[in-house]
């Protein structure tokens, strides 16, 4: 059976296609060359005036593992429940309190009726991998994997501080990515989850660990060298030290530096962009990271942008979740350790629009993405749930492309936030094609899924349908229709249909040798045996619920 997708205007940055009118076909779930005469097309769709692109990819999102879970149990004020056939119920605007930590299955239905056809947890923790894994499985619609948190591990550090060779600390690496089936590498706070265990309270770059006497600096040299000498395609994921701080955008700029030259992503990026200027101590510094992402080619960076309303804040960084704790709206908090592995802080939050620091926020995102020279290289998301809700994103989308609906709503904020602002001097709108790269061709490129985020001969086909709209944030928050795989599961913004998608893993090799050290330390120190630990891909695609994409590595020749 041949699918037709006929007279669409086609955005596809892979191939340069800026609103090219083609036709697409559809054979078995993959994009196919036009058929011959002699074959015949089952079923045609004249999208002749609409805007069609890839299926959208969130490369940042925490919807599975600990931290997440914990907030669904304890914020269940914010898990509205309506039916999955009136999706208008669930798009989040400004103020809005529904979905902030949506159910494994309102995420999987809340994503794909926005385009989305596949999302990425960026924090798993490897001993907590089986649960992120369960909850991810039990997502619908969505293509998904995650990134493993290494950094804050007792072992590693132990490795580091033992001055383990490179090629003991790449084995160690490669293997937590197969048991834990991840496809890539997270690091939260180098050193800090577990400095903050010996009672530090903040870590910054070239600091020691108080017991491991190791530097974040060094902990990011050495995973980033890893991943790249693994050949990871998804460079090191990195959350800076000092989240939030006022000043920590030296941090930041510093942190640059720390994988000399290999390539590194920083992820939420807003919340490390802030300096010490004005009365309040507390100021953009938007310029100053947008020019250093702008020269450093190897890094890479999503923005984390924060939206005004309620949302929760769930994340390892138990270091700045505990100082964050007393902020807490409503006045609930978990701040929690596992296995001496990692920490998790979950701080539900309210963000306000006439509140100095949040409006500030705000413009530090929109400045950042503004700012950015190369869509390629940025990304959107607000590290959800932690700047806003993914359901929000419809509206991001469009203060980035209006100017003057950003500007609206710039002049409605806390006075004192304006005027440290220089956003509405900023003239930039980005284009659909410039849209498609960040949430879709750059998504692609960076985690490694060659056949998506493009509409290329070969490629997957997951592919969404807008009717084009000036107001943009109508125009992505209901598509006309939703391709999963080929097949139609959304029309009219309505689900039709309901599928499964793949997890996507990466694993690289390793020597087998590992496994007699960490034998001895799970022996020792764990509540859980080696083999235990483990995660085979069967349990993954239990019940039918998906398969399991294995992503090749192509290992750095020195």
């Amino acid at each position: 059976m041949i699918t037709q997708l006929k007279n669409g205007r086609i955005y596809d940055p892979k191939y340069g296609k800026d609103g090219v009118i083609q036709d697409i076909f559809i054979r078995n779930g993959r994009i196919i060359d036009k058929p011959s005469a002699s074959e015949k097309i089952s079923q045609t769709y004249d999208l002749t005036g609409k805007v069609v692109m890839a299926g959208a990819i969130d490369m940042h999102s925490h919807i599975g593992g600990g931290k997440v879970n914990i907030a669904r149990m304890m914020l269940p004020e914010f898990q509205e429940r309506k039916s999955y056939t009136e999706p208008e119920a669930h798009i989040c605007t400004p103020g809005c309190t529904h979905n902030a930590t949506p159910s494994t299955t309102d995420a999987g239905f809340r994503y794909i009726e926005m385009g989305y056809t596949a999302a990425f947890e960026p924090a798993m923790l490897p001993i907590n991998a089986r649960q992120a894994h369960l909850e991810m499985g039990d997502t619908p619609m969505i293509d998904k994997g995650g990134y493993a948190m290494l950094g804050s591990d007792d072992y590693f550090l132990r490795m580091l501080a033992a001055k383990k060779d490179q090629k003991s600390i790449n084995d160690y690496v490669a293997w937590t990515m197969n048991a834990s089936q991840a496809i890539g590498i997270k690091v939260v706070n180098p050193g800090g989850i577990s400095a903050f265990k010996f009672n530090q309270r903040k870590l910054d770059l070239d600091e020691n660990h108080s017991y491991y006497h190791i530097s974040p600096r060094e902990i990011l040299k050495s995973l980033s060298r890893a991943v790249y000498d693994l050949g990871i395609a998804k460079p090191l994921h990195v959350h800076c030290n000092n989240l939030g701080a006022a000043g920590n955008f030296e941090t930041t700029l510093n942190t640059m530096g720390a994988s000399e030259g290999l390539p590194m992503h920083l992820t939420h990026i807003q919340f490390h962009s802030y300096g010490t200027e004005g009365d309040k101590k507390f100021s953009s510094a938007a310029a100053q990271i947008s020019e250093a992402l702008n020269k450093n080619k190897h890094i890479t960076a999503d923005v984390g942008q924060i939206l005004f309303g309620q949302t929760v804040t769930a994340s390892g960084d138990s270091m700045v979740q505990h100082l964050n704790s007393k902020h807490g709206n409503p006045k609930k908090s978990v701040i929690m350790d596992i296995e001496c592995d990692a920490g998790c802080g979950v701080v539900p939050f309210k963000y306000k629009d006439q509140n100095y620091v949040n409006a500030l926020q705000w413009a530090i995102g929109l400045e950042i993405f503004l700012s950015a020279e190369d869509p390629w290289r940025i990304f959107l998301t607000t590290d959800h749930p932690n700047g806003a809700p993914f359901t929000s994103y419809p509206h991001l989308i469009r203060l980035l492309m209006d100017k003057s609906f950003r500007n609206e709503t710039f002049a409605k904020l806390n006075l004192d936030a304006q005027g440290m602002s220089n956003l509405a001097s900023l003239d930039r709108e980005y284009s659909l094609y410039e849209i498609a790269i960040m949430t879709r061709a750059g998504a692609a490129k960076l985690i490694g899924l060659h056949d998506r985020g493009h509409l290329g001969i070969g490629g997957g086909a997951d592919i969404t349908v807008y009717t084009d709209q000036p107001d943009r944030e109508a125009m992505f928050s209901k598509p006309d229709y939703v391709f999963k795989d080929g097949e139609l599961v959304v029309k009219d913004g309505k689900v039709v249909k309901v599928t499964w998608g793949a997890t996507h893993t990466a694993k690289p090799a390793f020597d087998i040798g590992v496994e007699k050290d960490l034998q001895d330390y799970f022996d020792k120190y764990h509540t859980i045996q080696l083999e235990n630990f483990k995660i085979s891909e069967d349990e993954i695609s239990n019940d039918g619920r998906g398969s399991v994409v294995v992503h090749e590595n192509k290992p750095a020749s020195h």
